[in-house]
């Protein structure tokens, strides 16, 4: 098992070709060390055969024979000169260190001769490389090096009294010296058994450098991963990798990580989701047995209303009462309606008097908590066209959320309302987007500010991935999901079929760059810059439309405020803050009644320092 390790791998790899460069580098050093030793040696013996040729100059003029054996047979004697020898232009040996080699004649058809007669005629000059040679005198002996340095005649040699030879004769004779090698190979062989031995060292040495390396930063991740998989595998989604490192394989591992949360609220999300339809089924079930007695109670509430007309304060008491049987009914219908999908029950109504209906809903829970309510109504509203429990039972969730958040210390809740005019530039949502052969390309499971981002297949500056446009026209909190420059130009396609999402005889009237087109299925064509960093849009249906008067509703308090990560997904069903006491449908419910009214909410928040919701709704709503 061990052995298909990809760090054991890598270690092998690594090992080889370290093996291969040194081995190569090794092999290249021995040879040129060799060469070096060798030209050096060679540079030294016929320095050596010029000194010999100097010193029996004169007694070759002279002819001083006895004197010219004692000055060869001298230079003999000394260590590693194997032989010095002179032989005439016949090849017969005059002179040697050797005394029983005078008289003899040498082989010309030998490597030692061959290089001065070619073709029986002898050379006249020889080059430096070309009077040396290596040889062994037997098969068992060291080697030696043979200098051979041909004797050039002269004008004192033919004007000599002994007149030994002529003028035309050019090359006299040559002096051949041999010398052993024992001392330069030896050295040799000690620096090849040093080059292998640092050979050696340098592979192990470098080889286990990489290999703690990759143990460190390769094998242990890698293994932490495969061991983590293991455990996700077994059912344990909230395992998480720890001591994540700062690299390729760190980010793999914080993606796991990601992953195994995500799984994890998955899961919970499932149990949950479960739970929520089992309690619908069994709303449905009992749904008019609880309106039997919310029935009994409105009737006799009501009954008991008529009877407290002298009664001011029992009558205001039961005006609540029999308000909020009446909404309790209402909601009870209004949560089986949801499921159903239906449409919201529209009727003319002022703002500011819902949200004093809300208040007065959870006045004693807001006094119990020492909560103070700052209102800012503006009195010139028009009235709108919405369903007012609906309505009412947004402004009640929110300002309860708002009292939990504020803790049991007290606090401040701030009302406000204004009338106000905006362009569908950057208020109205995208809620549905196709490509141009109809594959839908809204992403439920990526939301921006709570709502289905756009996916679209991108490709630039050479890398690939998916971009999650902002679904808001006219807004640009785009998640990218691949790396890119604000100045490259982007190619879009469609991630289901990848159809091209750009028109290339289009161009922005902004930076002249292609644009890319997405569909709708009823309100026309929305258009974009191709180019990052461009946020020209265009979206001539909605933009034909113009400024609309809308009514804005701040809800603002003072409380712990909701941590930044956990922004974009307040909306989602089943996902609550709150522990055991939410069950993450409250936002959610708002959002569906403020999408149904065409309006639209957003959030501010900073963490120790309050919330603010703001909710717009248009100023008539057919």
């Amino acid at each position: 098992m061990w052995l298909k390790k990809i760090a054991l791998k890598l270690i092998l790899a690594v090992g080889i070709t370290t093996i291969s460069i040194i081995s190569v580098y090794s092999y290249f050093n021995i040879v040129s060390q060799s060469d070096a030793l060798l030209a050096e040696v060679e540079r030294h013996a016929i320095q050596q055969s010029e000194t010999i040729k100097s010193s029996t100059r004169y007694g070759m003029l002279l002819n001083l024979r006895d004197h010219i054996h004692e000055n060869i047979n001298t230079i003999g004697l000394q260590s590693c000169i194997k032989g010095v020898r002179i032989f005439n232009k016949v090849g017969e040996i005059i002179y040697s260190s050797n005394t029983n080699d005078i008289g003899t004649f040498v082989d010309k058809k030998a490597e030692s001769c061959y290089a001065c007669h070619v073709a029986d005629q002898p050379l006249e000059r020889l080059t430096t490389k070309e009077r040396t040679r290596i040889f062994r005198l037997s098969e068992d002996s060291s080697r030696v090096l043979g200098v051979i340095n041909p004797i050039y005649s002269e004008q004192s040699c033919w004007d000599a009294d002994c007149h030994a030879h002529s003028k035309d004769q050019k090359v006299l004779g040559v002096l051949d010296i041999t010398i052993c090698l024992v001392d330069v190979d030896k050295q040799l062989e000690e620096s090849k058994i040093k080059v292998v031995i640092f050979a050696v060292f340098s592979i192990f040495a470098i080889s286990s450098i990489i290999g703690l390396f990759v143990k460190k930063w390769v094998d242990k991740p890698v293994t932490d991963l495969v061991d983590a998989t293991k455990l996700v595998a077994s059912g344990n989604f909230i395992y998480k990798i720890k001591n994540v490192s700062k690299d390729e394989l760190g980010d793999l591992q914080k993606s796991f990580n990601l992953m195994t949360k995500k799984l994890a609220e998955a899961r919970k999300q499932l149990f949950q989701s479960d739970k929520m339809a089992s309690m619908g089924r069994l709303a449905a079930g009992v749904a008019h047995e609880i309106n039997n007695p919310l029935t009994g109670i409105l009737s006799y509430s009501s009954f008991l209303l008529k009877r407290a007309e002298r009664n001011s304060e029992l009558k205001n008491d039961l005006k609540v009462i029999v308000s909020e049987t009446m909404r309790c009914r209402d909601i009870v219908k209004s949560l089986l309606d949801f499921a159903r999908q239906s449409v919201p029950k529209k009727n003319k109504s002022d703002i500011n008097q819902i949200i004093e209906r809300s208040l007065t809903v959870v006045e004693n829970q807001l006094n119990i908590k020492k909560i103070n309510v700052m209102k800012n109504f503006a009195s010139n509203l028009p009235e709108i066209i919405v369903d007012i429990n609906q309505i009412q039972q947004v402004f009640v969730n929110l300002i309860v959320n708002a009292a939990d958040a504020t803790g049991e210390y007290g606090g401040t809740i701030t009302l406000s309302t204004s009338l106000i005019s905006l362009s569908p530039f950057g208020i109205t949502q995208i809620k549905n987007a196709t490509c141009p052969k109809n594959h839908n390309l809204m992403d439920n499971d990526f939301k921006i500010n709570g709502m289905p981002s756009i996916k679209m297949k991108a490709i630039t500056d050479g890398n690939e991935g998916y971009i999650n446009f902002d679904p808001v026209y006219g807004k640009h909190k785009n998640h990218y999901g691949l790396p890119f420059s604000k100045k490259k130009l982007v190619e879009l396609y469609c991630p289901e079929c990848n159809t091209p999402m750009v028109d290339k005889t289009l161009f922005c009237p902004k930076c002249n760059s292609p644009i890319y087109k997405i569909f709708t299925t009823d309100q026309g064509n929305i258009e974009g810059c191709t180019k990052l960093g461009c946020h020209w849009q265009r979206w001539k249906e909605i933009d034909s439309q113009g400024e609309r008067q809308y009514i804005e509703i701040d809800v603002s308090d003072t409380g712990c405020g909701i941590k930044k990560e956990n922004i974009d997904r307040i909306y989602e069903p089943f996902y609550s803050t709150k522990g055991q006491k939410g069950t993450g449908l409250g936002l959610s419910v708002i959002w569906g009644i403020i999408d149904n009214h065409k309006g639209r909410i957003t959030v501010k928040s900073e963490e120790g320092k309050g919330t603010n919701f703001k909710i717009i709704i248009p100023g008539s709503v057919n």
